[in-house]
């Protein structure tokens, strides 16, 4: 008898570690969800609870007053069953430090209630005892599931509320025969049959339980991995918009660029196509007067190429700053760069009388995309050139240097105008944050943007001449740009 009873609790021990050792190692597999660690702490403490409980009934000597492992298993029955409580709460509140005290305390109560009975009381009393604790957890258990079915359906919470109906069905099962049995239970053969099967389907109820809670955990996880996967993908869908956006304001902001230069341009490009229209009229001419000759021939058209050359020179230039061409980062003088800005810029420089000084050391390389480093220089002179333009000063001045620091090359761009007020100082390189009346706000965001995905830095400095200053600073070496 002893030994067929030893057997049912190893047999649900053996099957209740297996479920154990299933959740640890799929635990171990994924991070999406991490168990609870109320439930994951029942179920090992009922393995304990069930190998030391069948261990000690295969010793067993006297069934009046058993052994002190008896008070340790049905101890760790009782926390078993607190902590599945415990995680049932948990599913519709933060179980409080207050909460998790009251429990200490009541496992201490029992340990002391029952270690009593185990010296001074009876087997009745003893399983009446710990039936009872488990009915009163069993009642808070359902409670608490219910709440949290209302809120949110489950399927396996429901097979967990049926389960804890079969737990409490059984435990009250085994109350109610114990009070109506007619004898002192004295020896483990003594126990009635019907007591056996109630305690089993207890225990196998108990089982099903914890089965319901790993499938109530697989379930969040396959919810939680839906719910990961739909956020992945809003996540691209928002990178995607992000580097549209984007792209859609450095085209306004080229456009604006263009806008403010368009004078210049004009200017410049009317230079050598004028003075090519007045070559070929009077190549025309000469060959209409037929006093053309070899030499005269050589120099008016020497003198067209070298217009002509010119011209696509400026169409070149800006074609590299406005074009939609592929971002491709190679090793670039930036020195160069601003040789070519200016160059654009140089008849709106010289309308405006501004005096330039270009303070460059020599091979000032850096790992860039050229275009868009170009924009952020003809951004920043292009600012300098309307301050000086609308300030009262006699003599304006734009002072560019370029120098190699800490590995880094630093570009800064001064000019003697009213400078920037502090208020405005902490919001420059905001987006939409313009001091310009016709300005969109979009220059400096854009060109602390396109800085500082080359790896560098930009910011704002008060002029020595009381006027504004913006440095940039660009890695020699490349630097990883983000997509």
């Amino acid at each position: 008898m002893k030994l067929l009873l030893a057997i049912y609790f190893f047999i649900i021990a053996i099957i209740q570690m297996g479920l154990l050792f299933g959740i640890y190692h799929y635990y171990r597999s994924q991070s999406l969800l991490k168990p609870n660690p109320y439930w994951m702490g029942s179920l090992l403490v009922s393995v304990l609870a069930l190998f030391v409980f069948g261990g000690g009934i295969l010793t067993l000597d006297n069934i009046i007053n058993p052994g002190f492992n008896f008070t340790i298993a049905n101890t760790l029955f009782v926390v078993a069953i607190t902590l599945q409580a415990l995680f049932c709460l948990s599913l519709n509140q933060t179980v409080s430090k207050r909460i998790q005290l009251a429990f200490c305390v009541s496992t201490i109560i029992f340990v002391i209630a029952f270690e009593f009975l185990r010296i001074n009381g009876n087997f009745e009393i003893r399983t009446v005892l710990v039936a009872s604790f488990y009915c009163l957890f069993y009642i808070w258990q359902i409670v608490e599931l219910t709440k949290t079915r209302k809120r949110t359906p489950s399927s396996q919470l429901t097979y967990l509320q049926y389960a804890t109906y079969g737990e409490l069905f059984f435990a009250i099962g085994r109350i109610a025969i114990l009070v109506a049995s007619t004898f002192t239970i004295t020896e483990v053969s003594q126990i009635p049959q019907i007591l056996i099967l109630f305690t089993i389907a207890q225990l196998v109820m108990n089982t099903l339980s914890y089965i319901a809670i790993g499938g109530f955990w697989a379930e969040q996880i396959a919810k939680s991995s839906v719910r990961s996967n739909l956020e992945n993908r809003e996540i691209k869908a928002l990178l995607a918009e992000r580097e549209s956006l984007i792209s859609s304001l450095l085209k306004a902001n080229k456009t604006a660029s263009t806008g403010a230069l368009s004078a210049s341009i004009a200017h410049e490009l009317n230079q050598p196509l004028g003075a090519s229209s007045l070559n070929i009229q009077f190549l025309q001419k000469k060959l209409a007067e037929g006093e053309i000759s070899p030499v005269l021939e050589k120099e008016i058209l020497d003198t067209l190429l070298a217009d002509n050359q010119r011209a696509a020179n400026i169409i070149r230039s800006l074609r590299s700053i406005f074009s939609e061409e592929k971002v491709v980062s190679k090793k670039v003088d930036v020195g160069e760069l601003l040789q070519t800005v200016l160059n654009i810029a140089k008849a709106e420089i010289t309308s405006q009388k501004i005096q330039i000084t270009l303070q460059l050391e020599p091979n000032l390389i850096a790992n860039v995309t050229a275009g868009e480093i170009q924009q952020v220089l003809l951004n920043l002179i292009n600012n300098a050139i309307q301050v000086l333009a609308a300030s009262s000063g006699p003599d304006r001045a734009l002072i560019i240097q370029g120098r190699h620091i800490d590995g880094s090359i630093q570009i800064s761009i001064a000019d003697n105008g009213e400078g920037v007020s502090p208020e405005v100082q902490e919001h420059l390189f905001e987006l939409l944050s313009s001091t310009k009346k016709s300005g969109m706000g979009l220059g400096l965001w854009l060109c602390k943007h396109i800085i500082t995905r080359h790896g560098g830095t930009i910011w704002y400095e008060n002029s020595i001449d009381g006027g504004a200053k913006f440095i940039f600073q660009l890695p020699v070496e490349s630097a990883p740009m983000p997509h």
